[in-house]
């Protein structure tokens, strides 16, 4: 099972400057790739200073010379968002860029709030459509002449320029939840993500069997990748998993405070839930939390990443947004390198 670091440009308040953001952001990258680590990967969101995240090939290309061998992911573009030749374009000079390091990873959405700003209001739900067009237009246009007529879509022939270094293209993954992206994404080559937010273990075995499924379903198809992004907080010290926790809880009452998109937002910044409508909540008790996200010693971390090693996972995302401060998860991410990874080597 390989490992990978997830994380975002995470600001909770004016005081925090964004390049210090952004020189911590290169920090904990820089500190993934010297412990083996397989990727990065960064995401996309818009107007949001709780994740920032314009274009993840800005950060990708940011971190191309600033990095030698780790491998660079998109985690992920959000398909109604971008126009099918520009993307291909602009994906394929990233790759070239860092020397063919690219990993393309391509969602629906998800935050109304985002569709409200950036598709005119169009709803979330309705992002399916455009990732199921736009993933088998973008391998056309990597491989040349591709003219498009479609729903979301139409332009007279065009290929990206330029083309993308890996020569067998860029490999692609989607995020999947439901059965049908599962097997859409199976069916059209593509690797699967998958995240289980703040849910259990239950989840992810769940999940691990929609993409067996899907594999099923396409025996034509070789075998894709799977890989499951999870909270991850590592500690030594009796009680730290009260750290990881609390950090964890905060990072989800201000996403709930974005999801529920009934705020005027004040420059980039929204309110979070108060703890009491997160403890009404199901699943965000502390120890509900604790129970449910991957947070503990390394030695009880290594016994879980072993259950989903078992059950089939080909990459173990640690996902570091959590709201805590800078070194606290340099602390984590170091211990995970030094106490978990050797485990699984």
């Amino acid at each position: 099972m390989k490992f990978s670091l997830f994380l975002q440009m995470e600001r909770y308040d004016a005081d925090k400057p964004h390049h210090e953001l952004l020189a911590e952001l290169v920090e904990l990258v820089q500190i993934a790739e010297a412990g083996g680590f397989e990727t990065v990967w960064i995401g996309e969101h818009h107007a949001m200073e709780f994740t920032i995240g314009p274009n993840p090939l800005s950060f990708l290309s940011y971190l191309a010379p600033l990095t030698k061998n780790i491998r660079l992911g998109a985690g992920t573009f959000i398909a109604p968002f971008w126009h099918p030749v520009k993307l291909a374009s602009e994906a394929a000079m990233v790759d070239v860029m860092s020397g063919g390091r690219l990993e393309f990873g391509i969602a629906r959405g998800a935050y109304q709030y985002e569709f409200d700003r950036m598709l005119g209001g169009k709803p979330a739900a309705e992002g399916g459509k455009y990732l199921r067009e736009m993933v088998p237009a973008l391998k056309q246009l990597w491989q040349g002449n591709y003219a498009h007529e479609g729903e979301c879509w139409n332009f007279p022939v065009s290929t990206a320029v330029p083309k993308p270094q890996q020569q067998d293209g860029l490999p692609m993954w989607v995020a999947a939840r439901d059965p049908d992206s599962h097997n859409f994404a199976v069916k059209n080559g593509c690797n699967v993500m998958v995240t289980p937010l703040f849910k259990g273990d239950h989840e992810v075995g769940d999940l691990m069997d929609k993409f067996e499924t899907a594999c099923a379903n396409n025996p034509e198809v070789p075998r894709p990748k799977i890989m499951c992004l999870r909270h991850t907080f590592v500690h030594e010290e009796e009680g730290g998993w009260k750290v990881g926790v609390d950090g964890i809880r905060r990072w989800y009452s201000y996403f709930q405070g974005w999801a529920r998109n009934n705020q005027t937002p004040e420059n980039g910044f929204c309110k979070p839930i108060s703890e009491e409508e997160l403890n009404e909540m199901e699943g965000f008790d502390p120890e509900t939390l604790r129970k449910n996200v991957v947070v503990g010693t390394p030695d009880e971390v290594v016994e879980r990443l072993k259950y989903y090693q078992n059950l089939g996972l080909d990459e173990y995302s640690f996902w570091s947004d959590n709201s805590l401060s800078h070194e606290e998860k340099k602390k984590s991410l170091q211990l995970f390198i030094d106490k978990v990874v050797p485990a699984f080597q």
